[in-house]
């Protein structure tokens, strides 16, 4: 057994369930979404995507790509969070947790991508 691909595989089915979870649940319902869970979300799709740089396949580039719009999107859903937050002295309407969570549904997307394309890898390979 490979410990790279061990931890390879866990790093990106950690970051989908991270993500997943913190997506489940009423769109625009803040008490659904919590802020450590999408904090969990984005450190462990970041370093999911640290662990992609190292390869130099074509199917390599396409996982470090997934990686990266998971990223840019969760990134993107922490800072609207922080800005809805401090604008609604310290609560976040509806209609700004509906667009932070479809924001992390993106990085949902791009993380079963990449679940796809390690399933479709581990399929192809031979002993």
């Amino acid at each position: 057994m490979n410990l790279e691909k061990v931890i390879f595989g866990f790093f990106i089915l950690l970051a989908a369930t991270l993500n997943f979870g913190f997506v489940y649940g009423d769109i625009d319902n803040p008490a659904h979404h919590e802020t450590p869970e999408l904090f969990a979300a984005v450190i462990v799709n970041v370093i999911a995507a640290l662990l992609k740089f190292g390869d130099r396949t074509q199917i390599g580039a396409v996982h470090l790509a997934t990686s990266l719009v998971a990223v840019l999107q969760l990134f993107a859903a922490t800072i609207l969070w922080f800005f809805a937050v401090r604008e609604g002295s310290g609560v976040v309407s509806p209609g700004h947790m509906a667009s932070i969570v479809s924001l992390a549904a993106g990085a949902v997307f791009a993380n079963v991508v990449s679940v796809v394309l390690l399933m479709a890898e581990t399929l192809t390979l031979r002993r």
